[in-house]
């Protein structure tokens, strides 16, 4: 037997947080139909977006942080590159790598900070998707709208004759994996739920064309099948639209229709393109890498060319996939970048007003600190603390005579301190005392090389 792929989300990872979800987007029904007896599928979708990702809000500003203190740090960074270019041995990768982490260290920054957070936002928003993609699977009151009609095709048809009547349909390719398990078209309690659940996935996203196939298969349940057609319409319908077919569905349809809805067509194309629109003022309002003197190192940055290549492209993928996705997932889209948008704006007001120089002279104080706790002498965290990240390049720098007095000024601090906390001779504690001198004076040694 294969893995089932039921109509709600089986992944072990996003299932629990589609399970949540779903409670969510059910409650949002119950809400909506106090006021009305056909909830907008396409308002709860709004409602649903927005509140996601009001919950989502302190990871949101975390990252967004992350992304602003990246553009201070990165000319930092990319001096560091630019200074051990060329050099590939093992001394030379060590230090780069020091200097890298003591510039992450100075700004309070985690290099994976921001992965972090996405990590943890990608299995909600994958889940949220599949939720909505799914509705029937997490709502009753839109479920119960295929009843009995899924009930009376099930028992009346065996499984070849449902593959072979549903494979043209417009939503089989994304659930032909139920189609071919073993459940499918079995008779026990859970084949029929299987095949049921199957049934209900391909007429969520049927097409006026395809409801009349239905009934033309199933002359005996004509009336059923009207009776849910034209309950699930009044459902999917949002400012004039049947959200549960695709932009390039209806444009094909009334294309080629002797009576063209040219109201409804300019509708559809919209999505599409408020979705490049949103997606392309989300990337603008996103921190953007300051502009430095070397614009060769700007062109070489590698992570300041992605950047570039992202803002692109990703406007144009929303388009795309707006284009051949339902029209609900294109409001999900649309409503997500407006969020993000507004988020984004009250986040960048906030992050303008950090003094940065503040934050820097906080962050050596607790790595100090931290090192006293460990039993390591206070150092300076870099000799690129002293610069501003807009000034990178314009630094004085260091004579030979001032390395070397900081070099014995970091070995005597270093021997002073262990001197003074060691044990008795030939303990040891004086043994080890001795060694972590020794590894000092070895690592002070290398990061002023």
């Amino acid at each position: 037997m294969t893995s089932m792929l039921l109509t709600q989300n089986t992944n072990v990872i996003t299932r629990p947080f589609s399970f949540i979800l779903g409670k969510i987007l059910e409650g949002i029904f119950w809400f909506l139909g106090l006021f009305t007896d056909y909830p907008s599928a396409g308002a709860a979708i709004i409602l649903m977006t927005i509140i996601i990702y009001l919950l989502l809000l302190p990871l949101t500003v975390k990252q967004q942080k992350f992304s602003k203190l990246s553009n201070k740090m990165n000319p930092e960074l990319q001096a560091i590159r630019n200074k051990y270019q060329g050099k590939t041995d093992q001394d030379s990768m060590m230090r780069m790598n020091e200097e890298t982490k003591l510039v992450y260290q100075k700004y309070g920054v985690n290099p994976s900070g921001s992965c972090i957070q996405l990590l943890i936002q990608l299995p909600i928003l994958w889940s949220l998707y599949r939720v909505i993609y799914n509705m029937p699977a997490y709502v009753g009151r839109i479920r119960n709208v295929f009843y009995p009609l899924v009930t009376n095709i099930v028992s009346s048809s065996d499984k070849e004759t449902l593959t072979e009547f549903f494979k043209d349909f417009s939503g089989y390719s994304y659930y032909q994996k139920q189609f071919t398990n073993d459940l499918f078209g079995t008779r026990t309690a859970e084949g029929i739920q299987h095949t049921e659940n199957t049934v209900i996935d391909i007429l969520n996203r049927a097409s006026t064309v395809e409801w009349n196939k239905v009934a033309e298969k199933f002359p005996t349940l004509a009336s059923q099948v009207t009776d849910a057609s034209t309950e699930l319409g009044k459902f999917n319908h949002f400012l004039g639209l049947n959200i549960g077919l695709t932009p390039s569905f209806v444009l094909k349809s009334e294309w080629a229709s002797d009576t063209r809805n040219w109201a409804l067509m300019l509708g559809v194309l919209m999505i599409p393109l408020l979705s490049a629109l949103t997606q392309w003022i989300n990337t603008k309002l996103m921190p953007q890498p300051e502009q430095s003197n070397n614009k060769k190192a700007e062109e070489e940055n590698p992570m300041m060319s992605s950047m570039k290549t992202m803002n692109t492209v990703m406007p144009l993928m929303s388009a795309v996939f707006c284009f051949t996705l339902p029209i609900g997932m294109g409001i999900y889209w649309i409503t997500g970048s407006v969020v993000r948008s507004v988020i984004q704006v009250v986040v960048n007001k906030k992050l303008d007003k950090i003094d940065i120089d503040a934050m820097v002279k906080s962050n050596i104080e607790k790595a100090n600190e931290k090192r006293r706790k460990n039993g390591l002498p206070v150092e300076q965290i870099s000799s690129n603390a002293k610069i501003n990240a807009r000034n990178v390049g314009s630094a004085p720098v260091e004579s030979e005579t001032a390395r070397k007095a900081r070099i014995d000024k970091s070995i005597k601090d270093s021997t002073e301190y262990y001197n003074k906390n060691a044990s008795k001779p030939g303990s040891l504690a004086a043994k080890a005392s001795m060694v972590k001198q020794y590894n000092e004076r070895s690592n002070s040694g290398k990061k002023s090389e």
